[in-house]
C-alpha cells in the first residue's frame, strides 16, 4: 500500500488508530456482556467506556517491550482506566480481539467496493446506452470476425461487473463472522452470551465453530472475490489498450490538456491508465494465494497467517478501491471514434459477411462442405489480393448458380448483424 495508488476513505479503515478503537469497542461490548451475566461490576464495565482510551505511540513503546500487540494494548488502555481494567479481557484471547477486528475491517472495506462497484456500473449502463447502436467489427484471436456494437461491449462489461458485485456481497456475508470463544474455541472461560452480544454490537454474526480463530475458508473466499474483481478490470482495461493502438485507433482514453506522453516523443498518447490498472490487477489477484494458503493452520491455530493478514488486508482492499476508481474515471471520460470503428469494419472488403453466405449457400441446397470450400476461395482472394469480397462471389459461377446478385448483396446488409442489440438490452438492464 502506497499513497500513490491509495484513497483516504480506504485507508482510514486500516490506519493503526482505527484499528485500536475497533480493539477498544470489541473489549468494551464484551465487559457490558460480562457484567450483564455478573462476571464483573456494572460499575466497571461502565469505567471502560468513560475512562477508556489508548495511545498509539505508547502502544508502540509498550509493544517494543513486550513483543505482543494486544497485551500492549490493553496495557495502554489500563493506564487510562485504572484498577478497573483488571476486568477487561476476562476469558477471553488475543485472536478473539484480533480476529474480529479484521473481519470488521473486511466488512467496512467491502461496504466501500460496493460502493466504487455502483459508480462504475452507473458509468458502464450510460456508455452502453450511449453505443447501443454505434457498429463495430468483433474480434476473435485478435482477427475482424462478425459486427457488434461498441454498446454491446460495455452492456457486456456492466453485467460482469454485476455478477463482480453480487459475488461480493456473498464474500462480505460470509467473513462478517465473530468469534469470543477463548484459548481453543471452547468458551471455557467465558459465557458464549458475551460473543452473541459482541457481534451484535459490531454487526456481525457469530461463528458457529472457532478454534482460537476464525476459519480462514472465510477470508480465502473474501480475498479470491478480490481477485476475480480485479481479472474482470483487468479484461475491460486490456480491451481498451488494444482498441487504443494506433492501427485501430477505435477508443482512446482522454488526454487532459497539458499532459504529456513521453520524455522523448511529444506526439505519444499512450493508454497510461489502462496499462496501470493491468498491474494493479496483477497485485490484487497475487494476493489470493496466499490467502488460500492461510486455510490450512496447525490444530486449533498458528500464527503463520497473521504476518500474511496484515499486509493483504489493507493491500488488497486498498489497490482494489483505487482501481476500481480509477477504471470508472476512464470509462467515464473514454474518448470514442465511430468514424473510424466504420473504417476498420470495412478494410477486408465484407470479410466478415462469410458466415452469411455460407448459411445462405446451404440453405439453397449446397452441402456444407462444398459452401464453405466457395466462401473460403474466394476469403482468401481478398486476403492476398484486398478485392471486394461481393464482388468475388457475384463472378463466382459456382456461388452464381445458388444466389443470384440480388440475393448477394441483401445478405451484405449490416443490420443483419445488430437486429437483436435490443433483445440483449432487454436481458441486461430490463425493458426501457
Amino acid at each position: 500500500m502506497i499513497p500513490r495508488y491509495s484513497r483516504p476513505e480506504m485507508v482510514a479503515i486500516w490506519e493503526p488508530e482505527q484499528r485500536f478503537r475497533i480493539w477498544f469497542e470489541i473489549e468494551a461490548h464484551a465487559c457490558d456482556a460480562q457484567a450483564e451475566l455478573g462476571v464483573i461490576p456494572k460499575e466497571a464495565a461502565k469505567a471502560v467506556w468513560d475512562l477508556g482510551n489508548f495511545d498509539v505511540a505508547r502502544i508502540d513503546e509498550i509493544e517494543r517491550e513486550v513483543k505482543h500487540d494486544v497485551i500492549a494494548f490493553l496495557t495502554s488502555l489500563s493506564e487510562y482506566v485504572g484498577p478497573e481494567a483488571r476486568f477487561v479481557h476476562q476469558g477471553m484471547t488475543s485472536s478473539d480481539v484480533l480476529d474480529t477486528c479484521l473481519n470488521v475491517q473486511l466488512v467496512r472495506a467491502a461496504d466501500l467496493l460496493l460502493a466504487d462497484m455502483d459508480k462504475l456500473l452507473d458509468v458502464l449502463k450510460r456508455r452502453a446506452f450511449e453505443h447501443k447502436d454505434t457498429v463495430c467489427i468483433g474480434r476473435s484471436h485478435g482477427i475482424h470476425a462478425e459486427p457488434t456494437t461498441f454498446g454491446l461491449k460495455m452492456a457486456q462489461a456492466y453485467v460482469e461487473f454485476v455478477r463482480n458485485r453480487e459475488r461480493l456481497v456473498n464474500a462480505r456475508k460470509e467473513v462478517a463472522t465473530c468469534a469470543i470463544s477463548g484459548a481453543v474455541g471452547t468458551f471455557a472461560n467465558i459465557d458464549p452470551y458475551v460473543e452473541e452480544h459482541v457481534a451484535k454490537a459490531m454487526g456481525l454474526e457469530i461463528e458457529p465453530v472457532s478454534t482460537q480463530v476464525i476459519p480462514r475458508d472465510r477470508h480465502a473466499m473474501y480475498f479470491a472475490t478480490l481477485g476475480v474483481i480485479a481479472s474482470s478490470i483487468e479484461r475491460l482495461a486490456t480491451e481498451i489498450r488494444h482498441l487504443q493502438r494506433t492501427e485501430v485507433l477505435e477508443v482512446e482514453e482522454y488526454f487532459s490538456e497539458g499532459q504529456k506522453g513521453s520524455s522523448a516523443m511529444p506526439h505519444k498518447r499512450n493508454p497510461v491508465l489502462t496499462e496501470n490498472l493491468t498491474g494493479l490487477a496483477r497485485l490484487v489477484r497475487g494476493f489470493t494465494i496466499p490467502a488460500m494458503e492461510n486455510v490450512a493452520l496447525w490444530h486449533e491455530r498458528d500464527i503463520s497467517h497473521s504476518s500474511v493478514e496484515r499486509m493483504i488486508g489493507p493491500d488488497a482492499t486498498v489497490t482494489l478501491d483505487f482501481a476500481l476508481a480509477r477504471l470508472t474515471n476512464v470509462m467515464d471520460k473514454l474518448v470514442v471514434y465511430p468514424d473510424n470503428m466504420i473504417r476498420n469494419l470495412e478494410r477486408l472488403g465484407g470479410l466478415m459477411h462469410s458466415q452469411r453466405i455460407l448459411l445462405a449457400l446451404t440453405q439453397a441446397g449446397v452441402s456444407r462442405e462444398d459452401s464453405y470450400r466457395l466462401v473460403q476461395r474466394n476469403a482468401m482472394v481478398v486476403w492476398r489480393e484486398g478485392k471486394d469480397f461481393l464482388s468475388l462471389l457475384k463472378n463466382d459461377p459456382d456461388v452464381s448458380k445458388a444466389l443470384s446478385d440480388a440475393q448477394l448483396e441483401e445478405l451484405f446488409d449490416l443490420g443483419y448483424h445488430t437486429k437483436h442489440v435490443d433483445t440483449i438490452f432487454k436481458r441486461v438492464f430490463g425493458a426501457a
